[in-house]
């Protein structure tokens, strides 16, 4: 072999390893950085978790680095997560996004109700008393000890007193009062709002992931919305027409069966995308306004209930909240007017979040009263 073509052979392998080196380099800083983008798709071959798959920290992308179906609202500029695991998507709850205001919205709204849900349940005794007692029996007073010590006595000696009284009334058959009504339709609307708070969350936090999970997760987000408007229906109507069982089916049974209507017109992926933000709000908001018809009946059905004008007020919050939450929702204002500045917080989704967790809690003041109202009146007593 010639001095020439040795020389030629260590030129070569010298360019491959400092082409080596330098593809390295570029790979490294590639993983390195938090803010460097990652590509809108796996390339071919490539894990779909990217480059440098352990110790990464993924980065955030532009609208134009996303794959076309995460392409929703082309007003809202940066602070985007593409193909991301889900592990990556779960701890992305504590880190700044585009979406991070959407996930925690309506998480807070759904501890919120599952909080409600526990406190209306478990029915807790009231000794509020006896715990006061016993939390100040701890004190170094001699003289303030006695003086609980009575008050303790005393308190038991009532308690057996009523023990008795309430053995001896058994005993004598006193006619007791009518029962509370039922609670059931309540715990639907609870249980609805519960649903759609949580599915919504989830949604915004794990659609991050990929085009399947995508599409399943808006499934269920539209799903969590149409039984929540289903079930705040339930409440009102039975309670309101329980001595008109008819006016309970027809409502009821029209509401679902709009509501299953959605459900399935919504399972089509192409009627998840953007282009068809407003017909779903179409489809929500037909669902709503069909309650005009039951509510017109009902005020002329109680027109005598006293507590008519603030169950009406709550309702017309609620209504309120769900239509200015669902104008921005279509209108994508403020983002519209200028686009970027809105990414992380006060755009248009993020605001439609907060009128619909206001809309659920006015509606659970109405029904409160409602419940309040129904347990004191039965359908044989006049209102």
């Amino acid at each position: 072999m010639s001095s020439n073509e040795v020389s030629r052979g260590a030129v070569s392998r010298k360019k491959k390893k400092v082409g080596k080196a330098l593809m390295d380099r570029h790979h490294h800083l590639r993983c390195q950085d938090e803010g460097n983008q990652l590509p809108s798709a796996p390339a071919k071959g490539e894990d779909s978790g990217g480059c440098c798959k352990k110790g990464r920290r993924y980065g955030l992308v532009s609208f134009r680095e996303l794959p076309e179906y995460m392409k929703d609202n082309e007003f809202i500029l940066g602070f985007y997560r593409a193909n991301w695991p889900i592990s990556e998507a779960f701890f992305s709850l504590f880190r700044w996004h585009n979406e991070t205001l959407n996930v925690w919205t309506h998480l807070i709204g759904f501890l919120v109700f599952v909080g409600l849900a526990m406190a209306n349940f478990v029915e807790i005794p009231r000794v509020a008393d006896l715990l006061g007692l016993f939390s100040r029996s701890n004190s170094t007073s001699p003289d303030m000890n006695i003086s609980y010590a009575k008050d303790l006595l005393l308190v038991a000696n009532a308690l057996v007193k009523l023990k008795r009284i309430g053995l001896e009334s058994d005993r004598l058959e006193f006619p007791s009062p009518h029962d509370p009504v039922t609670r059931w339709p309540f715990f639907v609307f609870l249980g609805g709002s519960i649903f759609c708070l949580l599915s919504s969350s989830i949604c915004h936090l794990f659609s991050c992931h990929s085009y399947r999970l995508n599409v399943l997760l808006l499934r269920m987000d539209y799903v969590g919305i149409t039984v929540m408007i289903i079930s705040s229906f339930f409440p009102p109507i039975y309670y309101i027409f329980q001595c008109d069982p008819h006016w309970q089916l027809i409502y009821l049974g029209g509401i679902t069966v709009m509501g299953v209507f959605t459900i399935v017109t919504l399972l089509s992926p192409t009627l998840s995308t953007g282009k068809f933000r407003a017909f779903r709000a179409m489809l929500f908001s037909s669902m709503g306004f069909f309650g005009i018809v039951p509510a017109v009946h009902a005020c002329i059905v109680n027109w005598n209930n006293p507590q008519r004008p603030i169950t009406l007020a709550y309702e017309s919050g609620m209504a309120l909240s769900y239509i200015t939450g669902t104008l921005f929702y279509v209108s994508r204002i403020p983002e519209r007017w200028k686009p970027g500045c809105f990414d992380l917080a006060g755009h248009s989704h993020q605001i439609f979040h907060v009128f619909v967790i206001l809309g659920a809690l006015a509606h659970y003041g109405a029904t409160l009263l409602l419940l309040e109202w129904r347990d004191k009146v039965q359908c044989d007593m006049p209102i």
